[in-house]
Order: structure tokens, then sequence, then C-alpha cells
């Protein structure tokens, strides 16, 4: 009747017996983060400086904390970040059609694809598109006054967040967390609907409200015998994606890769890649992934939702990575950088917050 996470070739399946969630993991943000608030307000104090972290990565917007925008993030990567870059284009408010069928052109896109939204965080706004109707459709309900991405999709099964740190003048970096991410499935039988099928799912029957209102068409229809039907298609987990610790299989080959995508940045010293990949083996030697998007000093290591996580693992990893994003910011004001202007960074904050609410919901 059902079938669990599917996995990339050579990616560790999700073993039976394992459990569907941790009894954290969706908590509301106010009762889980409450601990880890009080310590950055603890370190605040030490560094004598709220805005500290606005200095972690100090030549990208409040250090890539909030209100960044992906297409200026990708312009930024060098000859080996930009060959692991599915093609794209940025899509404007003012962009016709006409203008809209020109730029795919030039840029051999074709469907299909993946829209985002170029200001946005945990997956808001993003769909795949798979024809001129499901463009047509995205564009209509997105904010009439802000940018997008049509990006190449990459409809493969393995995707993972590579979460990066150098200290500044280090040579080399290290990978300090690796979330592998898999994507739930349900199968048909023929006789039971799509809905019973989610809420009989082991983990998406305990969660159903991520899953249900994204099929609101199509939850009274019967899938047939054998076929399968993906639950969500991007890997984030506030939207159903499923995740896993992966931090054991980390390799050098990986980390000198990202070492140099990081180094082609400039002053990239914290921060998380995500990508996605056909073979988990390729992946571990640094070979034939794709970077879906990577982000600063807003990222946050992932692998702590897997959900044979204890509680006081997820907030000590968590403390950690805090304690560190506030040693890098301490160290790049020692060299001389400032932090972006408190006013400024409540303006985009603020920004990301109001748009977030008005983005197509994701798929």
């Amino acid at each position: 009747m059902k079938q669990g996470p599917v996995a990339a070739a050579g990616m560790p399946p999700i073993e039976r017996g394992e459990p569907p969630l941790s009894f954290f993991e969706f908590w509301p943000a106010w009762l889980f983060y409450a601990p880890v608030w009080i310590w950055i307000a603890l370190l605040m104090l030490w560094h004598r400086s709220i805005r500290l972290p606005l200095l972690a990565n100090p030549t990208l917007p409040a250090g890539g904390l909030v209100g960044e925008e992906k297409s200026r993030l990708f312009a930024r990567l060098g000859a080996n970040g930009s060959g692991c870059l599915p093609a794209w284009i940025l899509v404007s408010p003012s962009d016709r059609p006409a203008d809209l069928v020109r730029s795919l052109a030039n840029a051999g896109l074709a469907f299909p694809l993946v829209a985002k939204p170029d200001i946005g965080c945990r997956g808001a706004g993003v769909r795949p598109i798979r024809n001129d109707d499901e463009l047509a459709r995205y564009r209509s309900e997105f904010p009439n006054n802000c940018n997008f991405i049509l990006q190449r999709m990459v409809d493969v099964e393995g995707e993972a967040g590579v979460f990066f740190v150098r200290a500044p003048g280090a040579r080399r970096g290290t990978i300090v967390s690796l979330t592998l991410k898999y994507f739930p499935h349900v199968v048909g039988n023929g006789t039971a609907t799509l809905r019973e099928l989610i809420l009989g799912d082991p983990r998406a029957g305990r969660v159903p409200h991520l899953y249900l209102d994204r099929f609101a068409d199509e939850l009274d229809v019967v899938l047939p015998a054998g076929e399968a039907r993906r639950l969500v298609f991007s890997g984030s987990h506030s939207k159903g994606a499923i995740f896993r610790n992966g931090n054991v299989w980390i390799t050098q080959a990986m980390c000198a890769r990202f070492n140099a995508i990081a180094d082609e940045i400039g002053e990239f010293h914290f921060g998380r890649f995500d990508v996605r990949f056909a073979d988990f083996e390729a992946f571990r030697r640094g070979e034939d992934f794709s970077i879906i998007e990577y982000n600063g000093a807003g990222a946050e290591a992932t692998h702590i939702w897997d959900a044979r996580t204890r509680l006081i693992d997820a907030w000590h990893t968590l403390c950690v990575q805090f304690l560190i994003l506030f040693r890098l910011g301490a160290a790049n004001r020692k060299r001389g950088f400032l932090p972006m202007p408190f006013r400024e960074f409540f303006r985009q904050w603020r920004r990301e917050k109001s748009l977030v609410r008005c983005y197509p919901s994701t798929r």
C-alpha cells in the first residue's frame, strides 16, 4: 500500500524500525529554539555586539543571515561552483511573455524547470514547472513587485545539505554537517485514495498538514496499483522532506571540492550548500553533483532534524554553531570589517518575512 522514501544510487536507505519522527521535530519554533536564543543572548553580551553574526561572511549582505538574493549569490560562484550550477534566468515583473521565451532560449532552458523566489528561505514558493500553463499560473500567483528564478530541474532522488565553515586566513575549511535528504512516496493499491495513503503512512500520517493542502485537488483520487506518488518536491524539512544525519559519510575529497568552491566566492566562511546528485558515491568523491542554492549566516546544521537525534544533542549542535558564527564575526571585526547598520538589517528582515507570506504554495 505504501512505499518508504526513495534514495539515490548508493545512498544509505532509511532502515525499518527507525522512528518516523522525533518527539520535538515539529515543535513550535518558539519552544524548540528558546534555549538557543538564551545562548545567543549570552554570546551577544560576551562579545558586546548584537550584529556580530552579520560579519561572518563580510562581503555578503548581512553576512547572508537574511534577505540575500539568490541571483547575486549565484553570480559570485567561480568556475568550480558555476560548473555545478544548473542553468538559470532571473525573471522580473516587467518581463513580457516574449522576453521570457527569449531569455529561456538564450539560456538553453526548456521544461521541466524549477521556479523559486529570488529572496526566500526554507523552500518557500518553490515549485516544479513542467509546461507553459504551470509557468503562467506561477507567475500570476507570484507577488508583482519582486523577482523569481527559473532554473533547470535536477530531478534526481539524491539531495544533501553541506554545511561548510572556514576561519578567516585559514587555508582550508571543513564540512561540519552533512544532511542527507529523502523524499517520501506513497504507492497506490487500486482501492485507496491519495488522502488515505497519506494518512496511512507511518510518517506522513503524523504530519498530514504538510502534504494534504499540496494535493487538495487530488485527495479523492484512487491511485492505480503500483503507481508511486512523490509527496514533496522541495528538499525542505518544513515542507515534508525527511532528513538524516550523514556526518559519517563526509570524505576528504568532498571537503576539498567545497573548499575550491568557497575559495572562489570570496570571504565565505560560514554557510550551507544544498546539492542534488544521482550517485551518492560520486558525490562523496566530490563529483557529479548540482548546487541548487547556497546561503550564509542564516544556515543551520540541519542534520539535527534526523528523527534519531536526541533533543539535548540538537540543542548542543545549534549552540556550537552559533558559537562558531560569533567567533567568525569577531575575527572579521578585528580585520576591520563593519556590520550592516541595524536599521538596514531590520528592513531586510521585515521585507523577507512579508514576501514569504505572499509566495505561491510550495509543491
